[in-house]
């Protein structure tokens, strides 16, 4: 149930920032070139905002099994911290997909 709450949210918090940039690239440039820059930061938008959800529910789920496996074994907290590390990537490629899109406009 609050993972279905934290997508409906990426995607309501991605459709209101581009609400707000969509007018303002609307009085800027004419109507054609506004739709590809509107769907552009769309894009952006959806891609920054759903990775960063799958990389905070990715951390939650790798961080309590790791805290489990770490009171168990204090041995293994080398690799678990790698694997919360690998999770917390989801987020950093999300970006990086946001500015490859940037950069093209």
């Amino acid at each position: 149930m609050a993972i279905k709450r934290m997508i409906l949210l990426g995607i309501l918090l991605s459709l209101f920032m581009y609400s707000l940039t969509a007018p303002l690239i609307v009085n800027a440039q004419g109507a054609d070139e506004a739709a590809d820059k509107g769907t552009a930061y769309l894009a952006m938008a959806l891609a920054t905002g759903l990775s960063s959800i799958a990389a905070g529910y990715a951390v939650a789920k790798t961080g309590t099994a790791a805290l489990a496996s770490v009171t168990e074994k204090p041995e293994l907290f080398g690799r678990t911290i790698l694997y919360v590390g690998l999770a917390e990537g989801i987020a950093i490629y999300g970006v990086l997909i946001a500015l490859l899109i940037w950069i093209t406009l």
